[in-house]
């Protein structure tokens, strides 16, 4: 790769582009709007992105839609489900409370960005509001809302996400095969196996 190619400064980058749109800055609020707040209603799935001392984390979040509460216009609470324990996201947020939310809805091509600062609680009422099967979270990530808007459906649409959402699944090495292949100590026909039964049994 060449250096002189290397993108180095913001003038560069504006130089590459066409000057912002007005709708796409005014569609930017630093609250949950109303119609926003439907969006997130009607997701059953976001992404947490955090940052922390030892790099960046990205995770899924996934429940029935609107899993994530909006508590009020600045404030949104999302439960901590069984996961691997390892917590990246959360220890991110203890060291740095810059987070920031991508939500999706199946079949629609506009996602929800949400950016602001999280806390982490183990507030007994709010664990509570959270019951799922008879099961609490650990806790619940505070997110206190400082950017709201909506992405349009460009990059859906070119992946045709929705579209071949049955079809991709039969394309990709299985997890036991991953990790028979990455440990080489773990049978990946037993694994993949028994991963069902053993997702049920821990969702919650």
């Amino acid at each position: 790769m060449n250096p002189s190619h290397t993108i180095t400064t913001s003038e560069q980058l504006d130089a590459l582009f066409d000057k912002v749109p007005d709708a796409s800055r005014q569609k930017e609020v630093d609250y949950i709007h109303p119609l926003y707040r439907e969006m997130i209603e009607a997701s059953p799935f976001a992404i947490l992105a955090t940052a922390g001392p030892d790099g960046l984390d990205v995770s899924p979040r996934g429940d029935p839609p609107g899993f994530v509460t909006v508590r009020d216009e600045k404030t949104l609470l999302i439960p901590e489900r069984r996961g691997n324990n390892r917590i990246d996201s959360l220890r991110n947020i203890v060291a740095d409370p810059r987070a920031a939310l991508l939500f999706l809805i199946p079949g629609v091509g506009e996602t929800l960005r949400v950016n602001g600062r999280a806390s982490i609680t183990t507030d007994p009422d709010i664990i509570e509001s959270f019951a799922m099967d008879g099961n609490l979270p650990k806790c619940v990530v505070v997110l206190h809302v400082e950017a709201v808007f909506f992405q349009c459906a460009r990059a859906i649409k070119r992946s045709a996400l929705w579209q071949t959402a049955a079809e991709s699944k039969t394309n990709i090495p299985s997890p036991g095969t991953i990790l028979a292949a990455l440990t080489e100590t773990i049978d990946a026909k037993k694994y993949d196996a028994e991963l069902p039964a053993r997702l049920q049994s821990t969702l919650y």
